[in-house]
């Protein structure tokens, strides 16, 4: 057993050296591994967080940019509706006065063709009237035998 001992002293005694590499090469890669591998992780997760808000940002610019549009795109239409709107309008009102004179004129023609019809109406009835007595004298003379003379008409 004292040889186990004596060995195992041997061995922890032989380790010694080993365990005191394994800590500087422990030390050695924490400083110069370790630390810089993890500033760099940390570096890049910043950097790659800060690209990811920027990306965010800049969607979200572009939603907003886009709803403006999408709000300038509607007031345009609205406006153009309300133009067409009117311009309909308008275009209703100069028919509906041109139709009213239309109809005005149509009717000043109708009113003025009728006083024209009735007076040349009038006319002829006094022509007529006064060539009844004439054509009277005309119709006795043809169905009278030509030696009866007429009756004198009585006014």
């Amino acid at each position: 057993m004292d040889e186990i001992l004596r060995q195992l002293g041997d061995l922890g005694i032989g380790s010694v050296p080993t365990m005191i590499l394994f800590l500087l090469l422990v030390l050695a890669y924490r400083f110069l591994v370790y630390g810089p591998l993890t500033r760099t992780l940390a570096e890049r997760r910043e950097r790659t967080k800060g690209a990811i808000e920027r990306a965010q940002a800049a969607i979200a610019a572009a939603d907003a940019k886009t709803q403006e549009y999408e709000a300038k795109l509607r007031a345009a239409r609205a406006d153009i509706f309300r133009h067409r709107e009117q311009r309909i309008q308008q275009w209703n009102t100069e028919r509906d006065h041109a139709l009213a004179s239309a109809r005005l004129t149509a009717q000043e023609r109708v009113r003025a063709a009728q006083a024209s019809m009735a007076q040349q109406a009038a006319e002829a009835r006094k022509q007529i009237e006064g060539s009844t007595e004439q054509l009277a004298q005309q119709i006795l003379q043809a169905i009278l035998p030509a030696g009866v003379a007429p009756v004198e008409s009585v006014r």
